[in-house]
Parts: C-alpha cells; sequence; structure tokens
C-alpha cells in the first residue's frame, strides 16, 4: 500500500506543478493548494513504511519525469533524444529504487511480546 500512496502523490504531482504554472483565477489557485495537500498528504503516509529518502526519491523522479513527457506531449516544449536519454536515467533510477527497497515491519511496543 505504500508504493500505491507513492504513485498517488507523483501523479497528484503533476497536476499542482501544472497548475502553478498556469493558474489565473481564484479557483484553479484554490484547486492547486489542493493538489499540493493532496500531494503531501500521500508522501507522508507513504513515509509511514518507506524509508522517507526513497519515498521522496522516488516521488521527485516519478512526478518530474512524468512533467516532462506531458510538457513535450501536452504543451509542445523542445523535444530532443538527450532529453528522452535522462527521462529515461529517472525512470531507471525511480524502478531500481523500488526494486531494491523493503517495506518497514511493524514492530511490536509491547515488551511483552519480545519486540522492541
Amino acid at each position: 500500500m505504500a508504493w500505491l500512496y507513492v504513485l498517488f502523490a507523483a501523479i497528484v504531482e503533476v497536476f499542482w506543478v501544472i497548475g502553478l504554472r498556469y493558474s489565473e483565477t481564484f479557483w484553479e489557485w484554490t484547486g492547486t493548494i489542493v493538489m499540493i495537500i493532496f500531494s503531501f498528504y500521500f508522501v507522508i503516509k507513504a513515509c509511514e513504511k518507506l524509508p522517507s529518502g526513497t519515498v521522496y526519491a522516488v516521488f521527485t523522479g516519478s512526478g518530474a519525469a512524468a512533467i516532462v513527457l506531458i510538457d513535450f506531449i501536452i504543451f509542445s516544449a523542445d523535444f530532443t533524444f538527450i532529453k528522452l536519454i535522462f527521462i529515461a536515467f529517472i525512470i531507471i533510477g525511480v524502478v531500481g529504487i523500488k526494486i531494491t527497497t523493503d517495506e518497514k515491519r511493524e514492530v511490536s511496543k509491547n515488551p511483552s511480546d519480545g519486540g522492541d
């Protein structure tokens, strides 16, 4: 479930970053602020089970790659193959972090259970 929170945070990040760039009206800014709140809520929930450094790296890397791709596809940003290669590096890094990170085990706080 923790990885789903990271995924949700990255998806929502795309919306608030676009909102920061294009918001003009009160309601657009309100929506952007709500997206920021949701995004960081999902990051906080993910950090309950995963190392915070891992969560932050995957969250920012995934969001950044998605935003750049959306810039190419929707907002007609300049596309180069070198940019595509660097996006691929980000995605490879995110997948590598996901593969090599274990979720935290629940630790019993009750001394009679033998937990720490």
